[in-house]
């Protein structure tokens, strides 16, 4: 997928991805749509960050959950 654009599928794309990364109970809370493309390149970066690691510790979780929901429109 090319996430060099964007667009609302690639949000899409993206906060699926991490939520399934980071297995979130609470994952059907965080709407794809609640995402404004406008603050892409700083999704991207909480994206290109979790796909890089394998396991996450409870704070690294909570604070990658924080900097989503300052993000969210």
């Amino acid at each position: 997928m090319d996430l060099s654009k964007p667009t609302q599928a690639n949000v899409e794309y993206m906060i699926e991805t991490i939520k399934t990364k980071l297995r979130m109970a609470t994952g059907s809370a965080m709407q794809a749509s609640s995402f404004d493309a406008g603050k892409y390149e700083d999704l991207k970066d909480i994206y290109d960050m979790v796909i890089s690691k394998d396991r996450f510790s409870i704070s690294e979780v909570e604070a990658i959950v924080s900097e989503l929901g300052r993000l969210r429109s």
